[in-house]
């Protein structure tokens, strides 16, 4: 009993002190939650309701045909350009034959018809000459007719003479007649050729443009019988098969393009007053974890909300009506080096912080926003067409060779290519 009043001071003691201590540890981790809301979380907006997003190009041909070839499976990393499918080409090539030498006949026929133009300006030189000599053969009938006149009617010559310088007067006449109308229709048929060449070169002909332009059809179709990948990427949802007749448009595969990817970060309408354009952002991915950080930038705001966009939208003018707020894609940038050290694959999740410091200045509405992303969305990729282009160019040369080698060699020279609009 005795032991009991020098013991309980010092229990008292220990307690205080402990108390102490785990109140200046509440208060020291107080005081850091506060320094930390006050220097970062005060200026950072963050959402794990984010997910990556990129080009999903779908392929389709653009002729129909049966597959014989495919070429790429899943999961295949293709290069632009590279072949994926090829169809059967053969009644493309018959196509071409036929196209290619109806060009070359219309070409000939071109030629044809300018060279005629000569023998018809010739032959209105003639119809004008035979109308100069007829026009003369009748002023000497008139003359004679005159001087046999007054030669009848004192009788130094017979009526029978008179009568037949007036019937060779007739018939001179007669042959002026015939030769003036042979004039005009020699003009008329001048003019008419005229009509079809005047201003024209034969390889300017519209029949000729016309088969020109059915042998570069013949030639996109023919091209167009392998198809390739427009863009680098990888292979996805490959659906075709070997030996499959497929329609024009219909979906083969799709190329998706990992090196351009993208976050669609979906912020709350609360969020976005201090969101601007070209805020820092770090990203982190489920799929990495902690461990890797990217680094992005705020490149644009949609233009509506999720809802709006739905296939079926919120009808909230009807019933009862219960607030949900809305939220907004932000589309992040993402560096492409980043992306090469660390891929990401298109829908996977992330967490996205954009550090809104900049924008906390000057707040303003959404609106201002949405304006501002207006010129980062005009910089969006689209897939290239220079292969298209290339096939073109091949089509016009393939044209202009065969317009040449039926032209001739001097027509060949001052013929001149022609690129369709």
């Amino acid at each position: 009993m005795s032991s009991t009043p020098s013991t309980s001071p010092a229990r008292n003691g220990a307690r205080r002190k402990g108390l102490v201590w785990v109140t200046a540890v509440v208060l020291a981790a107080g005081a850091a939650g506060i320094a930390w809301w006050a220097l970062v979380l005060r200026h950072a907006e963050s959402t794990d309701n984010a997910y990556v997003q990129g080009h999903v190009v779908q392929i389709t041909p653009q002729v129909a045909g049966t597959v014989v070839a495919v070429l790429v499976e899943d999961t295949d990393a293709v290069r632009a350009g590279q072949p994926l499918v090829r169809l059967d080409a053969a009644d493309a090539r018959v196509a071409l034959e036929q196209a290619e030498a109806q060009l070359a006949e219309a070409v000939r026929a071109a030629r044809s018809l300018f060279a005629n133009e000569t023998p018809l300006r010739a032959l209105v030189s003639q119809r004008e000459t035979e109308v100069a000599r007829a026009a003369t053969d009748v002023a000497r009938a008139e003359e004679d007719v005159q001087r046999r006149t007054p030669l009848v009617q004192t009788g130094a010559i017979g009526r029978e003479e008179y009568e037949h310088a007036r019937a060779q007067l007739a018939a001179a006449r007669a042959a002026l007649a015939t030769a003036q109308s042979g004039v005009a229709s020699a003009r008329e048929q001048f003019a008419a050729h005229r009509v079809q060449t005047e201003g024209l070169a034969p390889e300017r002909h519209p029949a000729v443009q016309r088969a020109a332009a059915r042998v570069r059809e013949a030639w996109l179709a023919l091209a167009r019988c392998e198809i390739t990948a427009p863009v680098a990427g990888t292979v996805a949802r490959r659906s075709v098969q070997l030996g499959q007749r497929v329609a024009a448009g219909a979906p083969l595969m799709s190329v998706v393009g990992l090196g351009t990817l993208w976050v669609d970060a979906n912020f709350k309408e609360g969020q976005l007053g201090r969101l601007r354009i070209g805020q820092p952002a770090t990203l982190v991915a489920d799929v990495y974890g902690t461990r890797v950080k990217f680094r992005g930038t705020v490149a644009g705001l949609g233009a509506g909300t999720g809802a709006a966009f739905a296939l079926l939208p919120a009808q909230n003018a009807t019933g009862n009506w219960i607030k949900i707020v809305q939220r907004v894609p932000v589309r992040i940038a993402l560096d492409a080096a980043e992306l090469k050290a660390h891929p990401l694959r298109v829908g996977l999740s992330m967490h996205v912080t954009v550090d809104v410091r900049d924008g906390e200045a000057a707040a303003a509405p959404v609106a201002s926003v949405a304006s501002a992303a207006a010129p980062a969305s005009a910089a969006s990729s689209t897939p290239s067409t220079a292969a298209d282009d290339a096939i073109e160019h091949a089509a016009g040369e393939r044209v202009q060779r065969i317009i040449a080698r039926h032209l001739g060699r001097a027509a060949a020279s001052a013929a001149t290519p022609r690129r369709e609009p």
